[in-house]
């Protein structure tokens, strides 16, 4: 919970990308485009209403996953140090110019090295605002992209920055190595190795934690603010060895080595759990986790669109503003300071996300294995993933029964749309895949020949493609355990799928280039085909092989 520095890959858990909610990114959250419900959206890109196994990053092994609750896209860091990008592109937020959206079925792929970066340097963290995105390396430093009007990406005032620039982070003339990121809509917050924190972009409602806001009349009805192009240390905080930061819509909270919690910027719905609606433009302790009793103090910590949650060191949830439309925790009724949710208070968290309306914690059920519980108001795109025959929302917290058996490591909880990451399990390969059809070969890849009932192929995780064991190079003797992934798909990690995949690629090492899709590439239709899916690791095992079947529609 606590810190997101860099370790060494060996160390990393690592996991596979599941995602649920919408996926429709240009018209997510945008009414005037008739929603992602919409009659026009919903044949081509219907909600995911559980989480399925992402296929295009279905063999590349994730050790982390980032997004925003005010923002439509993801990055997924791979145990490479690669980044994969996907989702909405609004002002070139992925670095990619005249793109509406990169496709989740052909993740766009970057390299530090691509970058400008030393060769053997990593990507160990991301951000993502609204519009725009922070990647940071191993070596310390921090690059962005995006919209840029307000200075968010630390570049020159411009409309949008369309490829990832560097941003320097200076203190005392010297550099200061970057560890980890956070972004709201018009701002971002970095912290540094040695524990201090920066900020850039607007400072309108003090989210710079510098102590103005530099308000001026402009024009005669015209008001102007601060705005910093460069990364301004945060002086408030001289001294403190912060371990973590995490940032709303319009306001950020940091977390020191101590436990002691500090939060500043936007006020608005009591979202800093101070007791009041007064925004705070420098740092300020919240009293609850403070001290003296170390128990209390905390260990992790969370923003929301308008809310904020702490977890304190025993494992309980703490949460304060406005996290739900109706009743207490609402606009009318928000919390004005850090409460105990009563439905979870016997909960031990070990992991906490807010989306734009999700809430998530993962927590030991009773035999000790990861428990995921959800909740949250107003999820019309099934981004809380409760599954197709349950309600969409829940203003009480709920065990997802879709991902009982799961084992969550991460959660990228964005405005629409939920980005989860699982270790393989057998459970895990029994979800359902997105998309569900990839239109396979229906003979063997390998010999180009049919086969019959007592010759059934071995099928690959992520494509379909069948393969006879006697055709692979070398021979398989037996069905493998767990995953198995065909050579093309073992030699271009992360490459896209299906029809999204517009060329047979031959063997070759892994690719490192750009991967972008183009908004031609939208449609989920599904497409029927006489392949055969290929059954879970104990059923493939058995020596009688189903007879092939057509794929759902």
């Amino acid at each position: 919970m606590a810190s997101n520095d860099a370790h060494p890959a060996d160390d990393q858990k690592w996991g596979r990308v599941l995602i649920c909610g919408g996926i429709d990114w240009p018209k997510l959250g945008r009414k005037e485009r008739g929603g992602a419900t919409g009659s026009e959206a919903e044949p081509q890109n219907p909600d995911l209403l559980e989480p399925h196994l992402l296929r295009s990053l279905l063999n590349v092994k994730v050790v982390s996953i980032h997004a925003s609750c005010a923002g439509c896209h993801f990055v997924a860091i791979d145990i490479e140090g690669n980044a994969w990008l996907f989702g909405r592109n609004g002002f070139s937020a992925l670095g990619v110019p005249n793109v509406e959206f990169i496709s989740e079925n052909a993740p766009r792929l970057v390299t530090t090295e691509e970058l400008g970066a030393p060769a053997g340097t990593k990507f160990v963290h991301a951000a993502c605002g609204r519009n725009h995105t922070l990647l940071v390396g191993s070596n310390g430093t921090v690059w962005a992209a995006g919209q840029n009007n307000l200075g968010q990406c630390g570049q020159s005032i411009c409309p949008e920055v369309t490829s990832f620039q560097p941003v320097p982070v200076m203190h005392g003339g010297q550099k200061e190595h970057v560890v980890q990121a956070s972004a709201g809509i018009t701002f971002s917050i970095v912290r540094t190795k040695s524990g201090k924190v920066f900020s850039f972009g607007s400072a309108e409602k003090g989210q710079l934690g510098n102590g103005t806001t530099g308000e001026r009349i402009a024009t005669g009805n015209k008001t102007s603010f601060d705005i910093e192009v460069q990364p301004i240390y945060i002086k408030e905080l001289d001294g403190k060895n912060i371990v973590d930061i995490a940032s709303g819509q319009q306001h950020s909270l940091a977390l020191d080595d101590a436990g002691v919690v500090y939060v500043w910027g936007y006020n608005g719905y009591c979202r800093l759990g101070l007791g009041n609606q007064v925004d705070a433009l420098k740092p300020k302790i919240v009293p609850q986790f403070a001290g003296p009793n170390e128990a209390t103090m905390a260990s992790g910590i969370v923003a929301g669109p308008s809310s904020s949650v702490v977890i304190d060191k025993q494992g309980m949830y703490w949460m304060a503003g406005k996290w739900k439309n109706s009743g207490e925790g609402s606009s009318g009724s928000p919390y004005s300071s850090f409460r105990y949710m009563q439905d979870i208070m016997g909960c031990k968290v070990i992991l906490a996300r807010s989306g734009g309306v999700t809430h998530w914690l993962v927590t030991p059920d009773d035999d000790g294995t990861p428990m995921t519980v959800c909740w949250g108001q107003n999820a019309i795109n099934g981004e809380l993933g409760m599954g197709p025959e349950e309600r969409k929302s829940s203003s009480k917290p709920t065990r997802n029964l879709t991902l009982v058996g799961i084992n969550v490591i991460d959660i990228a909880a964005g405005q629409n749309t939920t980005c989860i990451l699982a270790k393989p399990t057998e459970k895990f390969s029994d979800m359902p895949r997105h998309p569900e059809d990839v239109d396979p070969p229906v003979v063997c890849v390998g010999c180009k020949k049919d086969y019959g009932d007592d010759d059934s192929p071995l099928e690959c995780d992520k494509c379909d493609a069948p393969w006879h064991l006697q055709c692979l190079d070398p021979p398989l003797d037996a069905v493998p355990d767990g995953e198995w992934f065909c050579p093309d798909c073992e030699d271009d990690p992360g490459a896209p799928v299906g029809k999204w995949r517009t060329e047979k690629k031959p063997n070759k090492t892994k690719s490192k280039t750009k991967r972008a899709a183009s908004p031609g590439g939208e449609n989920h239709d599904a497409m029927e085909t006489g392949g055969k899916r290929k059954a879970p690791p104990k059923a493939r095992a058995a020596a009688a092989a189903p007879a092939p079947k057509k794929k759902k529609q």
